[in-house]
């Protein structure tokens, strides 16, 4: 029986429009009164999903999320347990790498969203919309300051793409890197990712990792659904990870995360 269901957001749990279906509550506050542990594991800080977990009904001490693309985990109430974030020599060495290839760069904290372009990237304000987080302008060695929990190198997909051909094969062994969306490059402390959260979750509440369930669309949602028992793939995701799948679900338009719980999940419970 599957215990534990970690869901990403956009592309997954949230439909083309941002927004939760009611098929998709229903099913995920049935599975919580079923004592199924329901986690949104996502690249967006605590500040960008407070109104889901509310909309959802995840805001117990015994909800967990997962922020940061797994550089955090936290309780819904605000508790952090695992944190894994990048050094001030870290900042600076991608920074320089980002003014070099001539990509926009921010960082992200917990307080806000930083970065040294006064000429401020398009997709950095979108992020700072999206997530629902301040958004400052600070001086490179300002930010190196701050605790920071991962950094983002955005542009358009085209140029982006060509940024990363001239990245230091280095980085790529330094750090654990992900592209979350065509126009989003992440990266984080080489210990963090959605997979890394997910099994150090299920040990902490003594699940095994058969009985776990992953639900994902895109490549940095990978690593968890390699280590979930059941990985499930949006229909709308990639096709490399619907080889791993061992499910593939209904897309986010047509309530898919609603379809995989209610089939594979809350049955197991009905019988």
């Amino acid at each position: 029986m599957i215990k534990l269901v970690a869901i990403d957001l956009d592309g997954t749990l949230l439909d083309p429009n941002r927004q939760i279906t009611a098929e998709v509550k229903t099913a995920v506050k049935k599975a919580k009164a079923a004592g199924v542990n329901i986690v949104i594991t996502t690249g967006r800080p605590l500040p960008g999903v407070v109104d889901i977990l509310k909309a959802l009904e995840l805001t117990d001490q015994s909800d967990y999320v997962i922020t940061y693309n797994g550089g955090l985990v936290q309780r819904a109430t605000g508790e952090e347990f695992i944190k894994e974030t990048l050094s001030s020599e870290d900042w600076l060495d991608l920074d320089a790498a980002a003014r070099k290839i001539g990509l926009p760069i921010h960082a992200i904290t917990r307080e806000g969203i930083y970065t040294p372009n006064h000429d401020v990237g398009r997709y950095t304000v979108q992020e700072a919309q999206m997530v629902k987080m301040p958004l400052y302008i600070r001086q490179p060695e300002d930010i190196a300051a701050l605790e920071i929990a991962k950094v983002m190198m955005v542009d358009e997909p085209a140029a982006l793409d060509d940024g990363i051909a001239y990245l230091p094969f280095e980085f790529f062994e330094r750090y654990n890197v992900v592209k979350s969306t065509p126009y989003y490059l992440e990266f984080m402390n080489k210990k963090a990712s959605k997979g890394s959260a997910v099994q150090h979750l299920a040990e902490k509440l003594s699940f095994d990792l058969d009985e776990v369930m992953a639900i994902g669309d895109e490549e940095n949602d990978r690593s968890m659904l390699e280590v979930a028992g059941c990985p499930v793939v949006m229909e709308n995701g990639k096709s490399e990870l619907k080889k791993i799948a061992k499910y593939v679900t209904k897309s986010n338009a047509k309530s898919g995360v609603a379809y995989a719980i209610n089939e594979w999940v809350l049955k197991d419970y009905q019988d």
